[in-house]
């Protein structure tokens, strides 16, 4: 059994109606799913938004992720509980963890340690079904499509050019690139097809964006799922598929609530992978917590060049959010990585390796202030760390201009967090935080593509693939020219290159392909070898993960 699990079980839980009461929800308000997870009614989520006054917004987000580990979700729910402890009322706000990375490497998303949320086991698998209302929903307009063909094809759509693929909550790279309608004329025309991640999906990033039930379905409606001969666009909307696709929605958009280890009040809703998505939890649920608390912390995935600069240029442009303070997470191990050591020679004290691995740091905290955000590092502490690893960072941080502070939350949950949480409140309590999108809306789509390069990845320039330039300017002549931009690319190098590790600059992003998400209102950009869809590694964590005789989980983690 991992050890994150065993913390989990030995904590005593309490009833999600006295989590709600402390969070102010009504017991009215809760649609229960067992003792410990709830879902939070549409109605009074609702009332409570436009009752009740706005809390202040903290974003957690990391350096680029190495094997050694960052504890970006550990620090967010640890930094919850310490500023709860402290006496500031706060809610945690995180995604729901996708089975791909659970079954394969990185494990669950819950936390680590004595700073997490549970119950850790249903948090980890099937929790509420969110994702698996997310797949049907999305499966369901692909069968329509292709039934829409079989049964005449009225509206045209060119069978060259259909955008719409299938998605499963798995990582399997045999389905990435599929044949599909084999078998003869009673199973429609054969086509080359594919499947996505679910947290890839489209759907995903329309529940996580959403502002209400009927926004829901119009963003569904406004699905591109392929093109005419002439170039025009053919909607979900077009295919009657909305509908149908909110009533499978309609649970999954409520906001699940749950608890971390101390009996705080977590909201854990929505999933996208910021690899391949835009990484951030539910518009709902954030907006919820910034009502029903005085402070909201959450987290954006993976490093901060993917997973913040698309909390900052997606969803608060989206949503209207601003962050009123940013955390940064880093550890001596993953600096050391960053500064050329290998994962097996971490435990060796190498105060020149961190300091080589600070480039990456520091360009994350240089990043995070063209944003007009002034950040504070969190150095999450490992029991290999010394105390001259830690006086490095300390001191490099400090010449940056920048707060940073030891936190020892895995180990001594929201006590271990305290300095972390008491500096927070500095700049909460200082509210000079002027936040600025990176790019304006009027700005070319290739533009935007290549500002976020440039100012957040230190490339020289963009390399757009064959027939990416005529995809961009066909989105703009068709009047989606003032969507965001997400990118997808490794989230180990601010390049697109993994293996480019540190701070590297003069290189170019070469952008492969480009997806248009008309109902989630950005566009994709696909940079490099990344994969919408994952495969598992050579030992996957699948192989660990059984039941005891006792019928209890064991190997998650």
């Amino acid at each position: 059994m991992s050890i994150d699990l065993e913390i989990a079980r030995k904590a005593t839980l309490r009833p999600i109606a006295a989590i709600a009461s402390r969070a102010g929800i009504d017991e009215e308000a809760l649609e229960p799913h067992g003792k410990y997870k709830a879902k939070i009614g549409l109605d009074f989520v609702a009332a409570a938004r436009a009752q009740r006054p706005r809390g202040k917004l903290v974003l957690v987000t990391g350096i680029n992720p190495t094997p050694a580990g960052e504890g970006k979700t550990t620090t967010t729910v640890g930094l919850s509980d310490a500023l709860n402890g402290l006496g500031t009322r706060t809610m945690v706000c995180l995604r729901e963890p996708s089975l791909g990375p659970c079954f394969g490497v990185k494990g669950g998303a819950t936390g680590g340690g004595h700073a997490q949320v549970v119950p850790m086991e249903d948090i980890n698998l099937h929790f509420t079904g969110d994702f698996h209302a997310i797949t049907s929903a999305h499966n369901l307009l692909a069968a329509m499509l292709d039934n829409h063909i079989y049964w005449g094809n009225s509206l045209g759509i060119d069978t060259r050019r259909i955008a719409w693929r299938r998605v499963m909550d798995m990582n399997d790279r045999a389905l990435r690139g599929i044949v599909s309608s084999l078998g003869g004329v009673k199973n429609g025309f054969p086509r080359e097809d594919g499947f996505d991640i679910t947290v890839a999906s489209e759907v995903m990033a329309i529940l996580c964006l959403a502002d209400d039930m009927l926004d829901l379905e119009a963003r569904l409606g406004r699905i591109i799922v392929g093109y005419r001969r002439d170039g025009s666009a053919v909607t979900a909307k077009d295919l009657k598929a909305d509908g149908a696709m909110a009533v499978l929605l309609r649970d999954a958009l409520s906001p699940n609530l749950v608890q971390t280890l101390e009996g705080n009040p977590a909201l854990v809703h929505g999933g996208p992978f910021a690899n391949i998505a835009h990484g951030c939890n539910s518009v709902m649920a954030t907006k919820l917590g910034l009502a029903l608390s005085d402070v909201v912390v959450t987290e954006a995935g993976f490093g901060a060049d993917l997973g913040a600069e698309k909390f900052l240029d997606i969803k608060c442009r989206l949503a209207g959010l601003a962050p009123d303070a940013v955390v940064i997470v880093a550890t001596i191990r993953a600096l050391k990585m960053h500064g050329g050591v290998k994962k097996a020679e971490l435990g060796r004290e190498d105060v020149d390796a961190v300091r080589r691995g600070m480039t990456n740091l520091a360009r994350h905290i240089e990043n995070i202030r063209k944003f007009g955000i002034k950040p504070v590092v969190a150095l999450n502490h490992f029991t290999s760390d010394t105390a001259a690893e830690e006086q490095a960072v300390m001191e490099a941080v400090t010449a940056l201009g920048t707060d940073a502070v030891v936190c020892r939350h895995w180990g001594e949950g929201g006590k271990g967090a305290e300095g972390l949480a008491k500096l927070v409140q500095q700049r909460l309590a200082a509210g000079d935080a002027a936040f600025k999108p990176i790019y304006a809306d009027e700005l070319p789509l290739a533009d935007k593509v290549r500002t976020i390069a440039r100012e957040i990845y230190h490339a020289d320039d963009i390399v757009l693939g064959a027939g990416v330039a005529e995809k961009l300017a066909r989105f703009e002549a068709q009047g989606f020219g003032h969507l965001p931009v997400c990118i997808a690319k490794t989230q180990y190098s601010f390049s697109a290159d993994p293996t480019l590790l540190g701070a590297p600059s003069g290189h170019t992003l070469p952008v492969r392909d480009v997806r248009l998400a008309a109902g989630a209102g950005f566009v994709v950009a696909i940079a490099g070898e990344v994969m919408t869809m994952p495969g598992l590694p050579k030992v996957p964590a699948a192989e660990q993960i059984r039941l005891d005789e006792a019928g209890m989980i064991e190997g998650l983690f």
